[in-house]
Parts: C-alpha cells; structure tokens; sequence
C-alpha cells in the first residue's frame, strides 16, 4: 500500500493541540476576514455546554483544520480552520478575563492555550496582520476607550456577557471535550487543491436533514432504528418533497415566531431551539405530536383524503392562497380532529383565513409576516383570533371600492363561490369584453370596435379585467364562440351555460361599461356577504407590524440606519429610525416601567444588562450601577428587546411601522 508523504492527518483534542508549545498559528494574508457572527458563537457555546454535561468519555468533533508548516519558521498556516480556531480563542479569553483574579490556577490553563511559550505579550494565533493588532488587544484585554470596534470586540462581549465566572470551570470541561482532524500539509502539497476537496465537494444538509440528525444522533443504533421507523419514516411520507416547509410551519405554530427559511439554517436553528436534547421517553412523546402533525400537513396538501365533504372543500379553498397560512390552518384542523373545536369553528376559521387573504389580494395589500402572529392570539382563544383578524383585513368600503376598477385576483375560484361552482376545472374564465378586442367585436352587434372612440376603447379595456365583467363558462361553449361579439356569444354559448349568472347575461341586449359597473355593484355585495370581515371596529390594513413580527437580520445591513419609520409603543408614538435605537429606548423604558422584567430577563439570558462595564466596548448607562451594553449586532437586539417586552407582558401593544428601505432591505 502507498504512503502519504506530503499530508498528515491526526484525530486530536483541539484544547491540547492549541496548548501545545509547538502549536503557534499564522493566518495568511489571503484569508478572508474574520466574519463569525453572534449566532455563530451561539451555536458553539452551546455546543460546548452540551458536551461539558455529559460522561467523561463523550466527545465533540468541530471538522477538520488545515494548515501547513511556514518555511520561514515554525509556525503553522493556517489554510482552513480560521473562523472555529479564533472563535474558539475568543471564548477562551473570555474565560481567562473572567477568573483571572478569583482562580490564579485556572486562569494559568486557560493563558497557556492563549499566549506563546516564553512570551506572553504575543498570542499563539496571529490572525491575518489588517486585524492582528486588534484581535490581540482583545485577547491580551488591551483594549482602549479610543479603539475602534471589531468583530473580535462584539463575539468577545458575547461570551463574557454569557458565562459567569462560577459557570468557567463547567465551559473549560466542555471545550477540552473537542476534538477534530489536524491536516498538516507537506511542501509538496497542493494547499489550494485541498482545501477545494474539503469545501467545495458534496451537497450541504438541508433544514429537515439537520433536523433528523440532531433527532437521533446520541441514540443507540437499536432506538435509532426505532424512532426512524416509528415517526420519522411517516413524517416524510406523509409530507413528501414539502417536509423542509412543514418543520417551519409546524415551528411557527407552535412558537408563535416567524422562522427565517432563508440564510444558515433559520429553521433547524429554531428547532434545537425549541426542542432540546431530550431522553428518548420525551422523544417519543414530541415525535408523537410531530408525527400527528405531519398527517395534517399532508392533508392540508392533499384535502382528498379529508372524509367531511363541506371541510374537504373548505381546505381545497384555502389552498387558492398557497401555503402560507398552513401554521394556522394546521392548528385550527389539528384541534378538530382531536375533539376539541367543533366542524363550524372550523370552518369559522378557514372563513376568515379566506376572507383576510383574498380581502389584502384585491386592495394590494401585503401578506407576509401575517401567519405568527395569528397562530399567537389563537392560542388565546377565538375571540381573541377573530379580533386579530379583524385587525389586518381590509373594510367593506375599500374592498368594494377597488373592485369597481381593479383586476379580479383568482378569479375562477371567486366566481366559483359567487356563482356555485365547487369544481372549477371544467370551466373557463370568459371575459365578456375581450381584453384586447378585435377590431370587428361589438358590444350591441351593430358599432364595431373599430368605430369606438379612443376614450371608449380605454375604458372597456379598464373594466375588462374587473368583477363585473367576468363570469364562468363550460370549456367547449368557450371554444365554440372564441373571439365573437357579445351577442353571438349570448345566444349560441351564455343562453346555453348551467351557470345561473352567466344564463342571465342572455337577458342583455348588449354590453359596455355601464353594464359591468352595474354588474360589478351586484356582485361585489355577494363578494363581501361571502368574504365577510370580522364585525369589530379594528382596522389598521398592517401599516403597523406588531414588534414580535419584525424581522431579526444579522449584522448591520446596508440601509439599517432607517428601517423604521417610527415605532408605536403603547399608544405612544417613538421617532426611532433603526434597531439600535429602538433597543436602547425600549430598555431605558422597561427600566422605568418594569425593572423587575428587565432584570430578570437580562439574569436569565446574560444581558444585556449589567452592573459594571466589565468590559471595553459600547455602553450606555441607564443608572447608577447599571450599565446597557449596545455593542450587540442587529439580530441579537432585536431579540432583546422583543423578550423584555414579552417578559413585561406589553409586546402584544408595540407596533413597528417599516421604511421603504426597511421593507427592501
């Protein structure tokens, strides 16, 4: 067998190869720049505190890191590995900070994986030298007022603001559980051909692939097997190609929270969150309820299997809309089935979900960001729903307006409910007047199109797309009277139609805008009757989207500075432009209003609140002896100062109203 002679590999402890005398890393300067976010380091302390609790045998494998040896000297190069090593560095400082005075011993541990042998006013990692003065000011706690603000600073913060002192020996133990793959590079080595192997090879694991790995990793083979045939095989059956959208459906109905699908790993992020490692007695029961709600999902895809005739139809409706309003469907239709609403609750919901999609539809109105929040104030229960609704769906008077000049939106299946077809498949959406009509059409069979003023010509093709001139009509009567004029297609294909409101168009002697205007008031009462809104007072069309709603965005994106227009706290109105300041503020005021909440959430989550500036940064000082530390990036704020507001019981009143930009951001 041929040996490798120019890559050596070793399975070793990550905490030992760093403390190693010999281990003095360089990071070369075509490395990109140290970009791991706080959700990274999130990841990883957890990860970390993971490990620490369990047996003394149990490991944590971070991957593989790739360096080879410098030929000007002894250090390595480091050419992948970067972004884990300094993290990782980071949370060790941190440590170091933190006992450096209470345990002389542990701190000594902790500076030997840190600084080099024989001199401690270098550290062992040289990160790439724009950023090396800056990344050991922070390691070496060398930092000034003046210095600007890193990466380095914000992930350092996070750790310090996360780990008390009492909690370092518990983390130490953790960390000196990792383990990973050294790959030490010969001279001879292709390091860019490697490093390719390593990165660019395979596909990367979706969502719901995260998610069943984290299911069952930590099992044994025989309950593995288990839990694989028993739940997770039936989830994937009964949710197909769509399981990756039913974990963030079935997440966001039972969190009440948008989850991001977009980005690293929104969902499986808001899965662990959600559902931490459990023993297989509580596994059991979760993947119980995820197995039952995977049979609803697949329902909800597919109503056919649904034995009820009028909520079949019901589902079939809802599914005009797509699938976005599935987390709240999934939960009403889940509660049916166990008994606990009645069949017209039911149907009472999938109403409203009809009437509030198709209402925002007609008016232009958005409907992202809309779903959360209902599944929340149905778990308050259906007056509560039926308020929230009411809220976000558009009045009679607007409706009604815009459908006298505005384009139908999916209009076969509101001409289906208006006209009592169930099954829509058979028919076609006739238009009465053509949209582009030929010349020789003719609304009365006398004045050709071609004889029709400019002004009449516009505004027929204005009313063209418009209720009123639009009805249903059986697929080979559409075909036999294609392109003729009005009375052409009254006589041989409208007279002839089972539709009752398209027969009662033989009754017209001919057709223009007056007859659509009229046309369109008489439908769009029967559109509003069948669409009905809510009857409470509530509307504010979303203008305002409620604070739990506002979308959390890592880093500070280009255009944050005005992503609100204002917000709306309580009734008051706050001219706050970004989330910074809306983080302060809303901090400032819980400090005033309710202290209590603010302590106990920052003591239960590390911060932001603290009694001393325990470290170089941006701070803002609330009171004497306590300190707001606003060094955190967008997403980490915006997560802060909705848990203080749902900690007071006040989130449900904070209402942010997005800018242009917010909105496109």
């Amino acid at each position: 067998m041929a040996t490798a002679t120019n890559v050596e590999a070793t399975a070793t402890g990550t905490i030992e190869w760093l403390a190693d005398p010999t281990t003095n890393i360089v990071v070369p300067v075509y490395q990109r720049q140290y970009r791991w976010d706080i959700g990274a380091c999130e990841k990883l302390l957890g990860d970390v505190r993971i490990v620490a609790r369990e047996d003394p045998d149990h490991r944590h494998f971070i991957g593989s890191i790739l360096s080879a040896e410098d030929a000007d000297g002894g250090d390595l190069v480091l050419i992948d590995g970067q972004q884990r090593v300094t993290t990782v560095m980071l949370l060790i400082a941190a440590l170091h900070h933190s006992v450096r005075d209470a345990d002389p011993a542990l701190a000594s541990e902790l500076e030997r994986v840190l600084v080099r042998s024989g001199d401690r006013d270098r550290t062992k990692l040289r990160p790439h030298h724009a950023w090396a003065e800056l990344y050991e000011s922070v390691v070496l706690d060398r930092r000034g007022d003046e210095d600007r603000e890193s990466r380095f600073d914000d992930n350092y913060a996070f750790f310090r603001s996360q780990v008390h002192p009492d909690e370092v020996p518990l983390i130490w133990n953790g960390l000196q559980k990792l383990e990973h793959v050294s790959i030490t590079l010969g001279p001879s080595a292709n390091a860019q051909q490697i490093f390719e192997s390593l990165n660019s090879t395979g596909q990367p694991l979706r969502d719901h692939e995260l998610i069943h790995n984290y299911i069952l990793m930590g099992l044994s083979h025989a309950e593995q097997l288990a839990v694989e045939e028993e739940y997770w095989l039936p989830i994937e059956h009964h949710t197909g190609e769509s399981i990756g959208a039913f974990w963030r459906h079935h997440l966001m109905m039972t969190t009440g929270r948008e989850i991001d699908a977009a980005g690293e790993h929104g969902v499986y992020a808001a899965f662990r969150g959600s559902f931490p490692r459990l023993d297989v007695k509580q596994l059991r029961a979760d993947a119980a309820t995820w197995r039952e709600n995977a049979e609803i999902y697949g329902t909800l895809l597919d109503p056919s299997g649904e034995p009820d005739p009028g909520i079949r139809l019901q589902l079939e409706h809802v599914n005009t809309f797509g699938r976005a309003a599935y987390p709240l469907v999934m939960s009403a239709y889940g509660d049916h089935r166990r008994g606990i609403i009645s069949r017209q609750e039911l149907i009472e919901v999938l109403e409203w979900v009809q009437a509030l999609y198709l209402r925002r539809a007609i008016v232009g109105l958005p409907t992202d960001r809309l779903i959360a929040r209902l599944c929340r104030a149905r778990a308050e229960g259906r007056d509560s729903l039926m308020r929230a609704i009411a809220r976000i769906t558009p009045s009679d008077e607007r409706v009604g307006a815009v459908l006298k000049y505005g384009e139908l939106p999916h209009p076969a299946y509101v001409l289906g409910r208006i006209e009592g077809v169930d099954d829509t498949a058979d028919f076609d959406v006739e238009a009465i007047v053509p949209a582009v009509p030929a010349d020789g059409w003719s609304g009365d069979g006398h004045r050709p199109w071609s004889e029709y003023s400019e002004d009449e010509q516009n505004s027929h093709r204005a009313l063209a797309p418009t209720l009123g001139n639009l009805t249903l009509l059986e697929q080979p009567l559409a075909e036999q009277v294609f392109g003729e004029s009005f009375p052409g297609k009254r006589d041989r294909a409208y007279a002839r139609s089972s539709v009752a409101a398209t027969r009662e168009l033989a009754d017209a002697e001919g057709w223009g805008t007056a007859a659509i205007s009229a046309r369109t008031v008489r439908l769009s009462e029967q559109l509003l009757r069948i669409w009905a809104r809510p009857a409470l007072p509530e509307i504010d069309d979303d203008g305002l989207t409620p604070v739990l709603d506002a979308v959390r965005r890592r880093g500070w994106p280009a255009g944050w500075e005005r992503e609100f227009d204002y917000c709306e706290y309580r009734g008051e109105h706050w001219e706050v432009k970004d989330v910074k300041a809306l983080f302060n503020r809303v901090f400032r005021r819980a400090w005033t209003d309710d202290r209590a909440a603010a302590l106990a959430y920052s003591a239960r989550h590390g911060g932001p609140l603290y009694e001393s500036m325990a470290w170089k940064g941006h701070w803002d000082t609330i009171a004497e002896g306590s300190h707001l530390y606003m060094g955190w990036d967008s997403n980490y704020m915006m997560t802060a100062l909705q848990g203080v507001l749902e900690e007071s019981g006040i989130a449900a009143e904070v209402f942010v109203k997005y800018s242009y930009i917010g909105n496109v951001m």
